[in-house]
């Protein structure tokens, strides 16, 4: 049953005059943090807000060392090195690297995907407990010791982790859909045993040194500290990283598929694992927010999409499902992913294609437009409430290299989208017959059709 309040001219008002509360409470959070740039003397760019709420400082330094950075014979070299660096560096073992960071109430953290590797930590800014986390984080950054038999350990642990992956349809159908979508660009390189069980510590020291260098440093940081001492932070994590002695390359554009691509994979469930997807956005897209709030009408609102409308709501088919662009350096995927059972597979699969192509022939309706509009714009805020939520946009900022104001201006961006610029984006950015569809576990009348093995 429907909220009455929120559907009658009162629960309207109501409405918008709780989303302005709240977007006026971004204003001020914004309006009170803004975001400082700099590169140090070595080259590393730094991204600082101070904010004096708390007593807490997060710190973070990353690089572009993902995993599209690997050698296609070596995939899992990227991470194993991001991943070592907390097990020995500087002198320390990854046990006393634990303990020092304990005794102060730190918190150490990594981050990894295609285009980034890197590693934060949060900890108390008063002068005692800062300097120590942060001394823990300069070792880990500028000096990681990658023990060899700590490496052996770790690929161990990554091939026992792949051979339970290969038993989960989920894991299945998201390794196959970067392998389908991305084909020979990096972004489609995961680790296998294969891959694996080769790298040696030679190759964990080769690639820090290519890519752990002080011009390919980006650091972030929120917390109740001076710019004079965010700078001498920065210095000290980053001071000693030596200068790239090499050309850094970027990688070769995604390719847009030219055809349809479908991977049937059999798969011993009640259930069909069903991903389709596109080549999406980037991080700095000039159809970003077209994409975005457009999206949000398709399959990103959650029950109020289309999909879920036509899918679950009318059809019944599934419990859930939902699409989303995951913009990266170049192209991230766009995918749309639920799950049905088996002989339910087609008609799904055909109800959501009807969806996407319908969808981009017509756009949104301006009632959904403006549910949408109201939904990202009025939960805005909510993003943003906390040093550690806004920490993490700091990161994408810096790394991405995103306009200083784009926090200040994301409310009046997605504000400003209109239907026919949805429609535009949507019919120049995805082609619905050419997308790559991915199904893992399939009912036995199209495994015999399909020729699976």
């Amino acid at each position: 049953m429907k909220n009455r309040l929120t559907h009658s001219p009162f629960g309207t008002l109501c409405h918008r005059l709780g989303a302005l509360i709240l977007l006026s409470f971004a204003a001020q959070v914004q309006a009170a943090l803004p975001i400082q740039h700099w590169t140090t003397a070595g080259g590393a760019r730094v991204y600082f807000v101070e904010a004096r709420t708390l007593p807490m400082l997060d710190v973070s330094v990353e690089f572009a060392a993902g995993s599209s950075r690997d050698a296609a014979n070596r995939s899992g070299t990227a991470s194993l090195t991001a991943g070592l660096m907390n097990n020995g560096a500087g002198g320390l073992t990854e046990d006393e690297i634990s303990t020092k960071l304990a005794n102060v109430g730190a918190i150490l953290g990594n981050s990894f995907d295609q285009d980034r590797a890197g590693w934060s930590v949060r900890t108390l800014s008063s002068e005692t407990e800062r300097s120590e986390a942060i001394g823990v984080l300069a070792r880990m950054i500028q000096a990681p010791a990658f023990p060899a038999e700590i490496l052996e350990r770790e690929k161990a642990n990554i091939v026992s982790a792949l051979k339970q992956s290969g038993a989960d349809a989920g894991s299945i159908a998201e390794r196959q859909f970067y392998k389908a979508l991305y084909q020979d660009h990096p972004y489609s390189r995961k680790p296998t045993e294969a891959t694996i069980k080769p790298i040696m510590r030679e190759d964990l020291l080769a690639f820090y040194r290519s890519y752990y260098t002080v011009d390919n440093a980006v650091v972030a940081m929120i917390g109740a500290i001076s710019r004079a001492e965010a700078e001498a932070i920065a210095e000290r994590l980053t001071g000693t990283l030596p200068k790239s002695d090499q050309v850094f390359v970027e990688l070769a554009p995604v390719q847009i598929p030219a055809k349809p691509l479908l991977k049937e994979v059999q798969f011993p469930s009640t259930q069909s694992h069903i991903m389709l997807g596109y080549p999406g956005m980037k991080r700095i897209d000039p159809d970003y927010f077209p994409l975005l709030v457009g999206n949000y009408v398709l399959g990103g609102g959650g029950f109020s999409s289309r999909l879920t409308n036509e899918v679950r709501e009318k059809r019944g088919l599934v419990y859930s499902v939902s699409s989303y662009f995951m913009p990266m350096h170049d192209l991230g995927p766009y995918r749309v992913a639920l799950q049905t059972r088996k002989d339910q597979t087609q008609e799904a699969l055909q109800v959501v294609r009807d969806t996407i192509k319908e969808y981009i022939e017509n756009g949104p309706t301006d009632e959904e437009l403006e549910n949408a509009k109201r939904n990202l714009g009025g939960g805005f805020p909510l993003r943003i409430d906390s040093n550690r939520k806004l920490f993490e946009y700091l990161q994408v900022i810096g790394f991405y290299k995103l306009p200083l104001t784009f926090l200040d201006d994301y409310v009046k961006n997605v504000e400003k989208v209109t239907v026919a610029e949805i429609k535009d984006a949507f019919k120049r950015r995805l082609v619905p017959d050419n997308m790559v569809t991915i199904v893992v576990g399939l009912p036995e009348v199209i495994e015999q059709k399909a020729g699976v093995k």
